[in-house]
């Protein structure tokens, strides 16, 4: 029985530690893709994520 509740440890510590790493690769992915430089030109979205006035129109209150 004691070796039987051992063996059930040492499984789960190995799982719990498998998806701690499967994890940190997620993450580390996802951080890559929230920095990564972008390839869309800034003027069609700020950098607040809020959309830009047009240029033309902006100093016009009509």
């Amino acid at each position: 029985m004691k070796k039987l509740l051992a063996l059930a440890v040492i499984a789960g510590g190995v799982l719990f530690v498998i998806k701690r790493n499967k994890d940190a690769k997620a993450e580390a992915e996802l951080w890559r893709e929230a920095t990564a430089p972008s390839d869309k030109p800034f003027s069609t979205v700020s950098t607040n994520g809020s959309t830009p006035a047009k240029a033309a129109g902006a100093g016009h209150n009509n």
